[in-house]
């Protein structure tokens, strides 16, 4: 089996917790990495959602963690991008746990994701977000157990 333990690292993009409202987002500094995934875990709906109530998760990135502009499909893998960086909706149902996972290959130095909340969501919906960051420039790294 080969490792990739040691040449990996997660990053937290949403805390994992109980969301009714959008998020506050924080910046990930990808310095000294060559790769990233987007990772979403993503819970059982606390609404039914639709057009009108739903969930958009939107990707944000920046060469100076000053000035963000919208991700675009072109600086994704394995998803196409709405307007405005949306790289997941949430509109309809989700009566299942579930995870998805998209690559980041734009280039800028930071991401930020936000949980924009539409609507009407009486009970939260449980949300974490992370991304993994890969092919290190210097290996191995840090254990985070």
């Amino acid at each position: 089996m080969k490792d990739i333990h040691s040449k990996i690292t997660r990053s937290v993009l949403i805390g994992c917790a109980v969301l009714s409202a959008d998020n506050t987002p924080a910046a990930v500094d990808l310095q000294g990495y060559e790769s990233a995934e987007i990772l979403l875990d993503i819970g059982i709906g606390g609404i039914t959602f639709s057009g009108t109530n739903k969930v958009e998760f939107k990707l944000t990135h920046s060469d100076d963690d000053s000035t963000y502009t919208d991700v675009v499909t072109a600086d994704m893998d394995g998803v196409t991008v709405a307007s405005g960086g949306i790289i997941k909706s949430l509109i309809a149902a989700h009566a299942a746990a579930a995870v998805y996972r998209c690559g980041y290959i734009g280039g800028k130095r930071y991401l930020k994701l936000l949980a924009d909340f539409s609507g009407t969501h009486g009970s939260g919906t449980p949300i974490a977000a992370s991304v993994l960051k890969g092919n290190g420039f210097s290996n191995p790294q840090a254990d985070q157990a």
